[in-house]
């Protein structure tokens, strides 16, 4: 079976809403190629090696969370940019990518998804960055040991992670932003929760989970940002009965 590339787009875009986004980069099609689609393959990252496997599976289109084209990287093609791009043109392969709306969707989003794989209830929006909630809070019931935290998130994630502040009392309330958020330790200390988790960790934090009397958790931004992806990439594969292929490509970040 195949699928038109535009009508692909066209369900990524009512599903995840990106227009709402005040984002880094585009969301949607960053890269056309050919119509259409028997195969996709989903990573966290645009990257040359991704782009190249795929081209080795055979896939028409790319799927990832980080593309290409961010506000803080330099205008125009970089010798960097160009190799990424070279295997797409070279293979007329589709490259798509969602950010922000891929954090922030309440059942396919990384915090959501991330927060089911916890065993946290009671989820609900948390996080907002410019005016729009990206992450996710949850409940624990009953309230779990951070050692037991750091279990869960590392059978999660399949990888250690890393535990500041508070690491003895009980864990009732989370909030969960992946990636690079730990600044939002203080919106979570705000509403009251006892410990927060994100990708990575930054040097004042160690003195600010302490003093805020919190447990925070460094998760890892790569780990914390395969789920959803993945679930895009499987939700693609049942409606439009194409194949789905998720590269791993570990990062210790």
């Amino acid at each position: 079976m195949t699928a038109h590339i535009r009508d692909i787009i066209a369900t990524l875009d009512e599903l995840l809403d990106p227009g709402v986004f005040d984002d880094l980069g585009p969301n949607g099609l960053q890269v056309p190629g050919t119509d259409e689609i028997s195969r996709v393959v989903t990573g966290v990252s645009a990257r040359r090696e991704l782009h190249e496997r795929a081209a080795a599976l055979g896939a028409e289109l790319v799927l990832v969370h980080h593309g290409l084209f961010w506000k803080f990287h330099p205008t125009g093609l970089t010798p960097l940019l160009a190799e990424r791009l070279r295997p797409l043109f070279k293979h007329d392969i589709n490259l798509a990518a969602y950010h922000l709306p891929l954090d922030a969707h309440p059942e396919l989003g990384n915090n959501a998804l991330l927060a089911r794989a916890l065993g946290c209830d009671e989820r609900a929006p948390f996080g907002i960055y410019k005016g729009k909630p990206i992450g996710c809070r949850g409940r624990f019931d009953p309230a779990v040991a951070p050692e037991e935290l750091r279990a869960r998130v590392r059978h999660a994630t399949g990888r250690e992670p890393l535990l500041l502040g508070d690491r003895t009392a009980p864990i009732a309330t989370i909030g969960i932003v992946s990636g690079s958020a730990a600044d939002t330790l203080h919106e979570a200390a705000a509403a009251g929760l006892d410990a927060f988790l994100t990708g990575e960790p930054r040097e004042h934090i160690t003195a600010d989970a302490a003093e805020l009397g919190m447990t925070f958790v460094a998760a890892g931004h790569y780990a914390t940002e395969t789920f959803g992806v993945r679930a895009l990439g499987d939700l693609l594969a049942e409606r439009f009965e194409i194949e789905h292929t998720f590269i791993e490509l570990s990062n210790p970040v």
